[in-house]
């Protein structure tokens, strides 16, 4: 078992905050006193955007936020169904890692400038935290880090990214959590549900009506927690919602959305229900989710709209020449990025013509079945591109990285997306990857990639998703036991 705290004055030793962190500190520590808080939970994001952590009782909290929080290293080399990939016990981990060997520790070193107080966790506060080896370096695995570099490669031409959420998910009633001891295997038997609303009624009020209990609760909470919520809308599926917040720039959005995944699913889980990101639930009638990638960037300094169109644009233009070409690398590096666009294997089975989901790397004016939707034009400021081929669960940081690596490598080379499509699925464009396996073929093939993220992170990524795929593949499913159990 790891302790429970790190080493003594670690964050200043080495230098891991400035002084608006410390400030942020003394503040978390005042509010944990004057709220009452008995205990907080330190968490970071670790390669699949879900969030692992400690909770620490308030007399600890001091200490840890000094000198961080210890953790076990094979958090960073777990599949989703929690599973260690490499042989951690052998020398370099089995993969040329030598900091992983044996299950050695690394550190959370809390954010403090993210300290929030949960609504729903009576005197329980919050922290999200970055992570680093014990002798202070970073870790090359860290999914936040990855996205602050990329981020940081646009602010050193004086630019900003710009990003808006507009994710789908299901709420449903749960029925048995199904807790029994011959369930509990990993990954554990899924829980019963039931439907919240037939569905096929998109935006209708009395659908609305129908989910206001669960949305009013989550509305309070998300708002207690200062996130940025613009909406909660009825989608067109079976207990299907999507949600809405304003744009954020550098890890705002990112760290929105972290944290939204996560208060939904607790909050949901309190009251009875239970919500999931999966894309395609296994669930008769239910319709795939999608989250839909709102993006822009703006001139440092001035807050230019740097994709609006200008006169020099022409008329018609939808986005200006430099917008064209961000846009172009990300239609270029659609097919490696779709790892961090659309991570799961099930998200793959929503890439479908005329199903307001893309099956290709095709672009278009206000077309919800383009893979990019171009949103505004001349003189409207807020001109943006929509990536609709993201999946709910994606790791945020690693969606919003990709976008960045992809949109630079298109400026860089000066891309061309060629002309807008106004029958996406018929366009003359390269196919979306039909499955993981073809993604991450993509992903180890493409050097714009390999070139930004580095190959060992890119193996890295890669290891990973071909050990899901590789159970996936070893296990015996419905349709093959339908297919060929009688007629063989």
């Amino acid at each position: 078992m790891t302790g429970s705290s790190g080493r003594a004055g670690f964050v200043e030793r080495h230098g891991l905050w400035d002084d608006a962190a410390r400030e942020a500190a003394a503040e978390m520590l005042r509010r944990i006193e004057v709220d009452g808080i008995e205990v907080v939970r330190f968490s970071f994001p670790d390669q699949h955007g879900i969030l692992r952590g400690k909770a620490m009782t308030t007399g600890e909290v001091a200490g840890a936020l000094a000198g961080g929080v210890s953790m076990t290293s094979t958090l960073l080399v777990k599949d989703t169904a929690h599973k260690t990939v490499p042989p951690v016990f052998r020398p370099g981990a089995g993969i040329g890692a030598p900091d992983l060997t044996g299950a050695a520790d690394f550190l959370m070193v809390a954010d403090p400038a993210t300290f929030r107080v949960l609504p729903w966790a009576p005197a329980t506060g919050w922290v999200l935290c970055d992570i680093r080896w014990p002798d202070g370096r970073a870790i090359p695995y860290s999914t936040r880090d990855v996205c602050r570099a990329m981020l940081g490669r646009l602010a050193e031409r004086g630019w900003d990214y710009v990003a808006g959420i507009e994710v789908e998910f299901h709420i449903f009633r749960l029925e048995d959590p199904r807790m029994a001891a011959s369930g509990a295997g990993q990954p554990a038997e899924p829980p019963d549900v039931s439907l919240l609303t037939h569905g096929y009624q998109y935006l209708t009020e009395i659908r609305l009506d129908e989910l206001d209990p669960i949305l009013a609760t989550l509305r309070r909470a998300l708002a207690a927690l200062g996130l940025p919520l613009r909406s909660l809308e009825v989608e067109f599926g079976p207990s299907q919602v999507e949600v809405t917040f304003q744009p954020g720039a550098g890890l705002e959005s990112a760290d929105t959305m972290i944290l939204f995944r996560n208060a939904v699913k607790q909050v949901c889980a309190r009251h009875g229900y239970h919500a999931t990101f999966m894309c395609r639930p296994q669930i008769e009638n239910v319709f795939a989710s999608g989250w839909h990638l709102h993006q822009s960037l703006r001139e440092r300094g001035t807050g230019r709209a740097l994709f609006m169109p200008e006169a020099e644009d022409g008329e018609d233009a939808l986005l200006s020449a430099f917008g064209r070409q961000f846009a172009a690398g990300i239609l270029e590096h659609a097919r490696a990025a779709s790892v961090f666009t659309t991570p799961t294997i099930n998200g793959y089975k929503r890439f479908k013509a005329f199903s307001l989901a893309p099956d290709r790397a095709a672009w278009s004016r206000d077309n919800r079945g383009a893979m990019l939707r171009i949103v505004g034009g001349a003189g409207e400021p807020g001109t943006r591109i929509e990536n609709r081929a993201g999946e709910p669960a994606a790791n945020p940081y690693l969606y919003l990285a990709s976008q960045i690596v992809s949109g630079l490598d298109g400026i860089d080379n000066r891309r061309d997306p060629g002309p807008a499509t106004e029958t996406p699925y018929e366009a003359d464009a390269p196919a979306l990857p039909a499955s993981l396996i073809e993604a991450v073929a993509a992903l180890r093939a493409d050097q714009a990639f390999v070139a930004a993220l580095g190959k060992p992170f890119v193996d890295y990524i890669c290891m990973i998703k071909e050990a899901e795929i590789a159970r996936y593949l070893s296990d015996v499913t419905d349709w093959e036991q339908r297919e060929y159990f009688r007629i063989f």
